[in-house]
């Protein structure tokens, strides 16, 4: 189980000099700090036992590269994307952007993925997308979603077994809701094809960090 604490402001001015001048005594902690030792051994402790600071005898106090936030980066790197993933909202390239716009508030998403007459990915349409498309004076009801999507290839997507790491990385670097979770053919051409298989979303990513933080 990782314990993510957060520190308070002397822990954080203990793991500075400690970074600076380890390994290092409590008592020269102390001194630098102009506090007691007897005051410094809850914080001096805390930080030990949550993975920030390694403590021996006669030695002192040295910070630990891999403490913390490797301990936090290896414990999610055993998550894969089909450990979090949900289903996906897909609709095909024919519908009308009206429907997609009932299907996104219906099923309460962000994007909806669009397949062409194949059932394979051929567009992504965000929650934005549509919105401009409304403000215009396009003909929702008759306008086909295909129309202002995003299409193949400038879309980013995720397999299921990609690391949680990795994806999270995409969707920020990205700016995106959500990444379709695909599985690719190569078809009669020789060219690739997606089926998608479901959806990783920020919200995924979110309810991971809280169980684990929960255990």
């Amino acid at each position: 189980m990782v314990n993510l604490i957060e520190l308070n402001e002397r822990q954080g001015k203990i793991l500075d000099i400690v970074k600076k001048h380890g390994p290092i005594t409590g008592e020269n902690i102390a001194e630098m700090l102009d506090v007691t030792r007897a005051a410094l051994r809850p914080d001096l402790a805390v930080l030990t036992m949550s993975g920030y600071l390694d403590a021996k005898p006669r030695v002192g106090y040295t910070y630990k590269s891999d403490g913390m936030a490797n301990k936090i980066d290896k414990l999610l790197r055993q998550y894969r994307v089909k450990d979090i993933m949900s289903m996906a909202v897909v609709v095909k390239e024919k519908c009308s952007i009206y429907d997609a716009i009932v299907t996104l508030f219906v099923e309460d998403t962000g994007s909806i993925f669009v397949l062409d007459n194949e059932g394979y990915l051929n567009g992504i349409v965000s929650r934005k997308d549509l919105l401009k498309t409304t403000l215009g004076q396009a003909d929702i009801h008759k306008v086909p979603v295909s129309v202002i999507m995003t299409r193949m290839p400038n879309i980013i997507t995720a397999t299921v077994d990609d690391m949680v790491v990795e994806v999270t990385k995409k969707i920020v670097e990205h700016e995106v809701d959500s990444l379709p979770v695909v599985k690719c053919f190569i078809g009669t051409n020789n060219e690739e094809k997606y089926e998608v298989v479901g959806r990783v979303t920020k919200t995924n990513i979110a309810r991971l960090l809280l169980d684990l933080a929960c255990k």
